[in-house]
């Protein structure tokens, strides 16, 4: 009797050790897809305010545009990583797309500066502050991205978490990065 009675005590630890693996195993599991999703959220409040970017650049573009004969390549710079960026299938693709149009927005915006009759008008300066916090918004948006992107990834790379998360095909995702380049200055000469 005494041994069935231990045999009945192993046998429910064991499965109560199971039933607790498994239990820990779904919750995190159900944590991972709620932090890809977050990923994927903000993600789309990124895109948002790269869409609201791209909304005011014509108008700031056909602004100035007509002023600057001899800096038709920034505009066709602007409009080429404009094109590039509505046709990127990957977050990868959109991050590098947004990288060529930083570039050269800021040498319009260099350009704009250059020119004080033109910063005086009232229409390019409106769509100047626009764009200012647009851009603000760009960064505050990328930054918590990296933020959730971040914390996903440190999820799956902990242990025992790493175990899970490669059980359950869950990958590291990349965090947003500046395009090569973006730490200098542009450079506009006349």
């Amino acid at each position: 009797m005494i041994h069935i009675k231990s045999l009945n005590i192993i046998l429910i630890v064991i499965v109560g050790a199971i039933v607790g693996l498994l239990l820990y195993g779904l919750n995190f599991y159900n944590n991972l897809q709620t932090k890809v999703q977050g990923i994927d959220s903000q993600w789309a409040q990124v895109e948002t305010q790269y869409q609201r970017r791209f909304d005011l650049i014509p108008n700031l573009v056909n602004s100035v545009k007509g002023i600057f004969t001899q800096e038709q390549k920034v505009f066709g710079d602007i409009a080429e990583a404009r094109t590039r960026y509505s046709g990127a299938q990957s977050v990868d693709e959109k991050v590098a797309a947004a990288g060529n149009l930083d570039s050269a927005l800021s040498r319009l915006l260099v350009i704009v500066e250059n020119y004080p009759n033109l910063k005086s008008d009232t229409a390019v300066a409106s769509l100047m502050d626009e764009l200012a916090g647009t851009e603000n918004r760009v960064s505050v948006e990328r930054r918590r991205f990296n933020e959730v992107v971040q914390d996903y990834n440190t999820t799956i790379k902990r242990i025992p978490g790493s175990f899970l998360a490669s059980l359950f095909g869950f990958k590291e995702r990349a965090y947003f990065q500046s395009v090569s380049g973006a730490e200098k200055a542009p450079e506009v000469k006349f």
